[in-house]
This record gives C-alpha cells, structure tokens and sequence, in this order.
C-alpha cells in the first residue's frame, strides 16, 4: 500500500521540531518511504535546504507549511477575540501552489502577525490554487469546533475549506498519538468523510526522527517556553509523535485503509521542483539612447579619463583600456551589466549624498570596471589583482561586491535602494543563531533545573575558538573530562548539550546582506518580520542558489569615525582629506610595530596585535600580509614568513621562477595571484615542492 509522511516538523520550527534536516531522507528510507513533506510552523525557513537533502538521497520532497489561520481577519488583532488562532497544513503541488504558498506566509508575517504570523479565510482564498489543505492537528479549527460539540460548525468549516481548495485537493486529517480527545476528533471526522464525501487522510504530525528522541524534543520545548524537564503540564504528550514507519502507520488506521492510500495520492499530486539554473537579475533603468551595455562602457571609459586626470593609474593608459574592454566583454557575456550598473547607482547615491563608503573588499577590487566606476578604491593592476576573481568565464556564478558604509548612514543607502526598484522587490536578509556549544551548555542547564553556578563552572570549561564542540572540548579539556566521567549531574548535562548543537535557535536580520529582484520578491521566496524589518525566509546562501541578487551592505563604525574626525580636523585644515593622507608614513608604521592598532580595522584583535609587533611593518604591502597571514589556512605559515622576513637572502626557491612571484610575501605562497601566476610548463612540478595554502 505504501504511506508518506505529509505532516513533518524540522529544526525550523524553531526549538519545537526536533527532525534534522540532514537526517530526514535517511530516516524517510529506513521507515520503508519513498516522499515526506516538509510543514514548519508558520514559515519555511527550511524549504530549499530539505528538498536539496532529499533529492540528494532519491526522497520526493513535498514543500508545504502549517500556517496559522485568524479567527476573523488577519488584520484584526483584539486580545479576547483573535488569540484563538488555528492550525491548517498546505502542500504545494506545483509552482502555482509554491507561489502562492509563499504569498500566504508572507502575508502572514507581513500583516496578520499577532502572536504567530496569520493568515485568514479571504486569503486563503485567493491563493487556494495549486494547494493541497489537509485539516490539521487536534488544534485544527474543524477539530476544535468538534471537541466544543459545535457539530454544525464543524460541519460549515469543512464545507467552507472544500469549496475554497476544490474537491479532492481539501482532507481531513486522522492523528492518532493516544492524546485525549483525538480519537472524538477522528470519530466525527470520519462520519464527516462519509457524509459530506471528503476524502481522509492519515498523519503523524511528526517532530522528531525516532521515539528515543521524545525528550530531545520536549528540551527543546522547555528552552523555549522557560520550563524545566521535570514539569510535565507543558509540551507534547506521549513520544509517538515520530518518523513512523510504513507497517506502525498500516497498524495504526487499519480500520480506515484510504486515509493511508491517500497520503500516497497526495504525494504523487505533489511534483514542485526548485529551479537553481536562472537568474532572476532586475533591469537598470538607462538613460535613452542607451542599453545596459552600451551605459555601462560609457560610464567605465569615462571613469578611466577621470583616473588619468587624477594621476591615480600606475602604468600606461593603453593596458587600462585593453583590460577595460575584456572585462566588459567578459560581464556581458555572462549578462552582468544591468549588476554592475545596479551596484554603481547607489554607491554613487551614497558618494553624492556624503555617505562614507568603504574602498573597497574582496573580490571585486580585482575588477579594473569596479575601479573605474568608483565602486572601489583600488587600482587592481597596480596589486596585480586578478579579474577572475570576481567573474570567471569558465564558471558561471553570481558575482559578490560587499560594501561598506557607515554604520550611522548605512540604512539611507538601503532606503535609496527600495524607493528605486519598488519595496516589493527589496528585503533584508534573514539568518539564524545556532545552538552553539556554549549556550547549549547554558540553556540545556536552565531546562534541567541546574544551579546556575554548576552550569556556568562547566561552561566556563569549554575551549574559546571557532566551531568549538562538545566533543572536541572533552578531548581538549582534562578537567572537563574528568568531571563528565565522575559526576553523573554534569555527563546528563553535557550529553542532553550535546544533542542541541548546532541547531536553529532563534531568526534574526542579517548584518549587511540584501535583496534586489526583478519581479515582486514572494515569486521567488518568502517573507518574513523581524523587528519591523522585512526580511527574506531563506538565508543569504540559498537566495544566491535561487538565482536571486544579493548583495552585503555592511555597516562599518570606523567609517563613520573616520569622517567624524574628518570634520574635526577640517575646522583647523579646512581642505583636509583622509583619501590624501600618505602611505608611506614612517610613524605610522612605527605605531603598528608597536602593536598599537586598538580601534583600527581588521588589525586591533589581541592576535593581530602580537603578530604586527613581531612582523613589524613598513609598507602596505607588509600590512596586507598581516591581514592575509592571520587565517585558519595561511596561519600555518607565519613562522616561515617570519624567519625568511629577517633573512630574505636565505630563502631558497626550488624554481628561479617562483622568486618573482613570492618575493613579496617572503617565498610563502599566500595569495590565489600567486597560484595563477604558477601556471606554466613545470606548474604542477613547482606547487608540489611550495607549501600549500588553503
């Protein structure tokens, strides 16, 4: 007969769905399935990350949600009279009902919320096409009319939701977890199928993966709500609410054979695939007679004049124009114009407008058009930077420009940008906070009912360092393995820590990154609030994957500092200009030797501080290798940039042709320029014989 799960919680129902996203396929075939559907609360946060995890294991993945329905209108939120939302789930049968989908949820967060994002009948309504509803749990509004003995308005509520998704695409949900009131529900909600003729269908309102995770997932609960383990007046009864398999469900409804059958004819009606393969870039509104291209020459040919008047190109103007014209010809033909365009407009608004911008970060600065278009600062061939950095032809991706602004006026340049292109087709960037191993520690205590002072003794044993685990941390820590072997209070502690890590905790505003589409944003993704900011559902990641653009505005203090104090000197110095100040300023150098770089950019952590006062630079390009040495990968090298720092003439090159190339940086290969300019007869021969950096 077969069975699919249809009504399924994540991780994404955030500190309420115990299921791994990660873990869901594998656990979907080891209970005999071939589909499962994914039905976070209110949201779908998880959506692209659950279909790429099934489709990557054979798993038919079904994009749906269970929303909150209003008692009345969404818009209405009067404390006695709207509190008493409904559960409805609704599945996405193709891209109509995706589309639709993500409008319902989006309004939801965008107008209905009160208490959880809403949505309500009238909306319902205008976006039934291509859904899929089924009725929902005990919290369902038809269930609730049942359990009040309202059987005539339960009765009015299935007629209402058959009319409103059509016949056959409108189900009434069975649950059985042995909860009081559910098997009432069931009763009436079977003579209900027979009379009314509405088909039935079995669920497992799933929110964990196994049964042994019941307690995982009423942690979860109890973090969220405040509440401790050992109170049981909250949270979900029982621990049958899991990945059944296909037999436990058969079992379970034997008396009712077609409510299963159905869960595999609504999986089957379910056929929505994500596309990742185009690009949805919004168009820059030229001037006439222009087309993007033919603008976006102009204004880069005309940057190039303005660079050589300013004595700002370090070779001859022919290169600059040479490399000009295959840049351009590289972004056209990978359909980049109206981008680069998009991003010059409203840096040049924030130029004009005297908002300080950034000069400029990442790949971009190895663009000769960023340069000429004053979107960065940098002179690329001048640092022999490399364009395929930021676009490669071989490789058809999005370009990223990460732009700085100051802090203090970065939401101007935002404004700017919504006004310009439409509201509807510009959103902040959602992203999520993780359990990290640390507040693992401390939440999972709180739940536990632990003294504060024995939570925080242990935590304070964890290592300080990135991507720290628990795992690791008893591997590192003698002590706080000892007291995990020794004291039983502290192994549960640790062990119950240990299954949170990692997990969604909480959604939050993403610092700089932003949205531009062409068409109304929810065709593409939803929407969702954050302290009255609204924000994309997906993470900055999966609305690169979804073709969409995305680009970081980031707000940077030290830009507003730096015109503040700007304006300070002016009323001494009245032409003064930062962009003037040297960089061959031998106190300055003197000052960083020093390690005194407190409150300077990228170089005042504790770390960076030592390794400047052991490196001692003298010029910018030793202030680059500071910059460049102090990361995960290149760190392994600072003691050989060091030692061959004090004694160049010792350092030996197993090919003449690698002293040009890493001369600079004291014969340690550091940047990607360098593994490209590696590349000729003995390429392989020579990077085998130079320590790798990756």
């Amino acid at each position: 007969m077969g069975f699919v799960h249809l009504h399924l919680h994540t991780e994404y129902s955030l500190l309420d769905g115990e299921c791994r996203i990660n873990e869901i396929p594998d656990a979907v075939i080891n209970a005999g399935q071939n589909a499962v559907a994914i039905t976070d609360h209110g949201v779908m946060y998880g959506a692209v990350d659950f279909y790429k995890a099934c489709v990557a294991k054979g798993v038919r993945p079904i994009i749906g949600c269970e929303v909150y329905v209003a008692p009345r209108s969404m818009e209405q939120k009067d404390r006695l009279l709207d509190s008493d939302y409904s559960h409805l789930v609704l599945l996405a049968k193709n891209a109509t009902g995706y589309k639709n989908l993500m409008a319902i949820v989006s309004k939801a967060f965008t107008v209905g919320f009160y208490q959880k994002p809403r949505t309500d009948i009238e909306m319902l309504t205008k976006h039934s096409e291509g859904l899929v509803a089924l009725s929902g749990c005990i919290s369902g509004s038809i269930p609730k009319a049942i359990l009040a003995n309202d059987l005539s308005l339960a009765r009015e509520r299935i007629i209402i939701f058959d009319r409103i998704f059509g016949r056959n695409n409108f189900y009434l949900e069975l649950q059985r977890h042995g909860i009081d009131g559910q098997e009432e529900v069931n009763r009436a909600l079977i003579k209900f199928s027979r009379e009314l003729d509405i088909p039935l269908v079995a669920t497992n309102d799933a929110h964990y993966i196994t049964r042994e995770h019941a307690q995982i997932q009423k942690l979860l609960s109890a973090i969220a709500t405040g509440n401790t383990l050992d109170n049981s007046s909250f949270g979900m009864e029982g621990s049958e609410h899991y990945i059944k398999s296909v037999s436990e469900m058969e079992v379970l409804f034997r008396d009712v054979p077609q409510a299963i059958e159905n869960t595999v004819k609504i999986a089957e009606m379910c056929n929505f695939e994500f596309d990742f393969d185009t690009m949805h870039l919004p168009a820059f509104k030229t001037p006439s007679p222009y087309t993007a291209q033919s603008y976006l020459k102009k204004l880069c040919d005309e940057g190039i004049d303005r660079l050589e008047r300013e004595n700002r190109l370090c070779d001859d103007i022919s290169k600059y124009r040479e490399r000009i014209d295959y840049e351009l010809s590289v972004i056209h033909n990978m359909g980049f114009d109206d981008y680069l365009l998009i991003v010059w407009d409203f840096v040049n608004y924030a130029r004009q407008n005297g908002i300080p911008v950034g000069s400029g970060r990442g790949s971009a600065v190895g663009s000769l058009c960023t340069y000429s278009l004053g979107i960065t600062q940098v002179d690329p061939i001048q640092f022999g930077l490399l364009f395929e950095r930021f676009l490669n032809p071989e490789r058809v991706s999005m370009p990223d420009i990460d732009i700085d602004f100051s802090d203090e006026r970065r939401g101007e340049v935002i404004e700017y940008v919504a006004s310009k292109y439409g509201r509807a087709h510009v959103a902040q960037i959602i992203t999520f906070g993780k359990l990290a191993c640390r507040q693992a520690v401390r939440d999972t205590g709180r739940a536990l009912g632990m003294s504060y002072a024995s939570v925080d003794e242990i935590a304070k044993m964890i290592p300080r360092y990135l991507d720290v685990t628990l795992e690791s941390a008893l591997k590192e820590n003698p002590e706080l393995k000892q007291r995990y072997d020794n004291d039983p209070a502290a192994k549960k502690l640790i062990d119950f820590a240990s299954k949170l890590e990692g997990r969604p905790r909480n959604a939050s505003t993403h610092a700089s990154g932003v949205v531009i589409t062409d068409e109304p944003l929810t065709n593409y993704l939803p929407l969702a609030v954050n302290d009255s900011t609204v924000v994309t559902q997906f993470p900055m990641n999966t609305v690169a994957d979804l073709g969409l653009l995305k680009m970081d505005f980031l707000g940077l203090r030290f830009l507003s500092i730096i015109q503040s104090t700007e304006k300070q000197i002016r009323k001494t110095i009245p032409d003064f200009s930062a962009e003037s100040l040297p960089l061959d300023d031998e106190a300055t150098y003197n000052m960083l030797s020093e390690g005194n770089a407190i409150g300077i950019f990228q170089l005042e952590s504790e770390g960076m501080r030592h390794l400047l006062s052991k490196l001692k630079p003298r010029n910018l390009e030793d202030v680059i290798s500071v910059i460049s040495l102090y990361r995960p990968g290149p760190a392994l090298s600072i003691d050989t940039f060091l030692k061959n720092r004090l004694n160049p003439e010792k350092i030996e090159y197993d090919d003449e042709r690698l002293k040009d190339i890493l001369s600079t940086t004291c014969g340690v290969l550091l940047y990607q320029e360098q593994v490209s300019a590696t590349r000729c007869t003995k390429r392989e021969e020579i990077l085998g014989k130079v320590p790798r950096i990756e």
